[in-house]
């Protein structure tokens, strides 16, 4: 008997009869007795006999029935378990991130995830893009969310966006007065960049233009985060990612507009070797949601 047999076997044995087989199945009297009849040919013997209009059972049945039953609760237990898997009611989610989408992008991200599966524990680690690359390879984090992403061949990218540049300014400063901040717009001011011999202070130095070489740099930091916090507090201007000034992290900042035509790539990554779970395509299509509801194009 396949398991289709034995449901409908079961279904008469439960029910008493064809009638109620088929409404407990939610299919037609004729499949019922259709597969009751296979069922029987195939055995070699007799499920059930008629006797005043009634099926009954017979000794055969009562013996299979048993035997049925027992394999049954393992079948309703993989039926709990795939249903459990399509609407996860508990589980971990390990997603890296660079440190300019740690303040926003990606929390936001994770609570819309977190209202569609409650039970979620979610853990965000804020890593350099390097140490990003080894927490995906060796499973350690689930997805990454990088700015400037490592190509690895092990790694895949889920999705890609491009960011924009602004700039920040401490409160009240005159580019407040301003719709966007250009490049020339710096030459008076004190600038907060980022260490030249990296990735991102590389994409400052395009991003400034013909400027870069005539303006004055007096503080390095490795992380827009921190040029954030350091022009918040009057240290001076800084031009940063978008991405690390979404949203109302950096409120009392005067953020505006930096124009370049330069762009930062931003990556979903995944372990190319590591299926991606039901969470892990849900984490994708929030953050996804969140980048077009929160960016500006």
């Amino acid at each position: 008997m396949n398991l289709r047999q034995m449901e409908v076997f079961r279904a008469v044995m439960l029910t008493g009869g064809v009638s109620g087989a088929a409404e407990l199945l939610h299919v037609s009297q004729p499949a019922v007795s259709k597969t009751l009849a296979q069922s029987q040919r195939q055995l070699g013997f007799t499920l059930f006999a008629r006797v005043k209009g009634r099926l009954v059972p017979t000794a055969e049945a009562q013996a299979l029935h048993v035997e049925i039953e027992a394999l049954w609760r393992g079948v309703e237990r993989v039926r709990d378990v795939s249903r459990g898997l399509a609407t996860p009611r508990s589980g971990t989610l390990t997603v890296a991130v660079s440190a300019s989408l740690a303040p926003y992008l990606v929390p936001r991200a994770l609570a819309q995830l977190s209202r569609r599966y409650p039970g979620l524990q979610t853990r965000m680690e804020i890593l350099i893009n390097p140490i990003l690359v080894d927490a995906l390879l060796d499973r350690s984090a689930d997805v990454g969310v990088a700015l400037l992403p490592h190509a690895h061949p092990n790694l895949e990218q889920v999705a890609r966006y491009e960011c924009g540049f602004a700039c920040v300014a401490p409160p009240g400063h005159r580019f407040a007065k301003k719709r966007a901040v250009t490049p020339a717009d710096l030459l008076s001011e004190r600038l907060i960049g980022s260490p030249p011999d990296t990735p991102y202070g590389q994409a400052l130095q395009k991003a400034y233009g013909r400027e870069a070489a005539s303006l004055n740099i007096h503080s390095l930091v490795r992380s827009a985060t921190s040029a954030c916090w350091e022009a918040q507090s009057g240290g001076g201007v800084a031009v940063v990612d978008r991405a690390a000034v979404a949203g109302s992290t950096f409120s009392r900042l005067t953020v505006r507009p930096f124009q370049t035509r330069e762009r930062l790539p931003i990556a979903v990554l995944r372990n190319r070797y590591r299926p991606p779970s039901l969470v892990q395509q849900a984490f994708h299509e929030a953050f996804a949601a969140v980048w077009a509801s929160e960016m500006p194009r």
